[in-house]
């Protein structure tokens, strides 16, 4: 009963969070990358209703006030982390040596 109250009233206010009912599956939150890729699933059969809303949010979901309240531009692709930087021109490489500098001229056709 907890997990149901959860799915039917909570699930709603959550933004990039969603339900698929899979007959005779145990309850668990699936975890997915920008690609779909699976990244983790989490049991959710013995948990609370309240604690489910707190996992969901420290996941970094974001909850609106109603259903159809506006999500802040901030939080538009929320849980997402943001991708990972491309490392500066001198930083070290994969054997520690410092690649040289390029003149920015060199590649002007580009």
């Amino acid at each position: 009963p907890q997990v149901k109250a959860f799915v039917t009233q909570d699930i709603p206010l959550y933004h990039n969070l969603e339900m698929k009912h899979l007959p005779g599956a145990d309850p668990e939150l699936v975890l997915l990358s920008h690609w779909y890729e699976e990244l983790e699933r989490i049991p959710l059969s013995d948990m609370t209703r309240e604690e489910i809303n707190q996992l969901v949010q420290e996941l970094g979901f974001y909850r609106k006030e109603t259903p159809d309240a506006p999500v802040p531009e901030e939080f538009q692709f929320a849980p997402a982390k943001p991708l990972p930087t491309l490392l500066p021109p001198q930083a070290p490489t994969a054997d520690g040596k410092t690649p040289p500098k390029h003149d920015k001229e060199e590649h002007a056709d580009l």
